[in-house]
């Protein structure tokens, strides 16, 4: 699909691999608009890019729907990837016995399942008004899942949960989408120079990359934004779900 003059929405645009990504769309000419919760570096970034920055929280329906308002008049809204997440580390029971706080698992999911359905919906609803490409195709959806939602490891039970959450909902949204010639993608990142990553502790990063098969590093966010763009450019790729993760499996811990 050529999105030279179209729209793409992107959520957490204001770091990490959503920032690599409005990078990547802009670069190769689409009008982009960013949504975060971080006003200042989403304003900046915007800036950078040349596109427009909307502040919003994924969960929230009204902001969502302005958000999709300010992209459709900036061009028809052909892509949109979702990149908002959490994560928040914590087992079932601690070292106490105590269980894991349900409020913190309420807000992992609500950010990290409910809040990429929620731009899915309201998005989705917005391209299947444009006029279809001569291959009937009006746009692409792309989530962002993790290796965690297939392999989750101790103490992450509720960003394993939210991840394969968005994993299992992607073939059936293809479905739903594809009488409307909108496409739903995946991507599953493994180990990311992101400040997401950050928050592991040192251990756990060594553990994961002494387990990679090629290259022996942390994955790029531009590498993830190369990824979003040839899942554009392919209009056969649908409903799946594609892992980033230089050969990693993650083990227990």
């Amino acid at each position: 699909m050529d999105i030279r003059g179209a729209t793409a929405l992107i959520t957490g645009a204001a770091s990490g691999l959503g920032q690599a990504t409005a990078h990547a769309l802009a670069g190769v000419g689409a009008n982009v608009v960013l949504l975060d919760t971080d006003t200042q570096n989403g304003h900046q970034i915007a800036k950078q890019v040349g596109g427009e920055f909307t502040p919003g929280d994924v969960r929230n329906p009204h902001d969502l729907a302005r958000s999709v308002q300010v992209a459709a008049a900036a061009g028809p809204l052909r892509v949109v990837v979702n990149c908002a997440g959490v994560g928040d580390g914590g087992r079932i029971l601690d070292r106490e016995g105590s269980p894991h706080d349900l409020a913190r698992f309420e807000r992992v999911i609500g950010i990290n399942l409910t809040g990429t359905f929620n731009v899915l919906r309201l998005s989705a609803a917005t391209i299947a008004k444009l006029p279809a490409n001569g291959d009937g195709e009006r746009g692409v959806i792309i989530n962002t899942a993790s290796i965690a939602g297939i392999e989750g490891q101790v103490g992450q039970v509720a960003y394993a949960a939210s991840k394969g959450g968005v994993i299992g909902l992607t073939l059936a949204a293809a479905r739903d989408l594809g009488s409307h010639g909108i496409r739903v993608v995946t991507i599953a990142p493994g180990v990311f120079a992101t400040s997401m990553a950050d928050l592991m502790p040192q251990a756990t990063r060594d553990t994961q990359t002494s387990n990679l098969a090629f290259p022996h590093r942390p994955g790029q966010p531009a590498e993830f934004a190369a990824l979003v763009l040839a899942v554009i450019a392919n209009p056969y790729l649908n409903g799946e779900t594609i892992r980033l993760d230089a050969g990693l499996r993650m083990t227990r811990r």
